[in-house]
């Protein structure tokens, strides 16, 4: 198991965008299972204001699948400071189909399976269930990784004129 601190020392999000709230189980490579408690004092319930009763964004609910996901990939070579050393990237996610809704105070449970690794590419894919129903699937998501060094702009002045 993982808990809180564990994930921060893995991932770059901060409260209020880290949507991870435990590791239940983790097989280095292969396969892990996360949860995220939906609670009703989240910033995206009070600044949109929508009643708690509605739904849980859908992009939060693949977003907090996606951040589990960088768990898995990461957890033996962690990066949370993102400013130097390898970066993680996620470059797309496909057949992501939402099943069902998520309120607050429900539990949502993260399974990604790593399908295949192709050079510095991961490919995942895996679900999301709440009280035992499936929420969400997703087919596939595309993580990279890539130096920090060559993600940082170029300096004003110093790009090659094309005149």
């Amino acid at each position: 198991m993982i808990d809180a601190d564990g994930i921060r020392a893995v991932l770059p999000h901060r409260p209020p965008m880290l949507l991870v709230d435990r590791v239940d189980e983790c097989v280095d490579g292969e396969r892990i299972r996360a949860v995220r408690q939906v609670v009703a004092t989240e910033p995206w319930f009070a600044a949109s204001g929508v009643p708690v009763a509605d739904a849980y964004p859908q992009a939060l609910m693949l977003e907090s699948w996606a951040q589990t996901a960088g768990v898995l990939v990461t957890k033996e070579s962690p990066n949370p400071d993102v400013l130097s050393g390898t970066v993680m990237l996620f470059g797309s996610a496909s057949g992501v189909e939402f099943h069902g809704q998520v309120t607050a105070g429900q539990v949502m449970e993260h399974h990604v399976t790593i399908g295949r690794v192709i050079g510095d590419s991961v490919v995942a894919g895996g679900k999301t269930v709440v009280d035992g129903e499936t929420v969400m699937t997703v087919d596939q998501i595309i993580m990279m990784f890539q130096p920090a060094s060559v993600l940082r702009p170029q300096a004003v002045g110093k790009e090659e004129s094309h005149a």
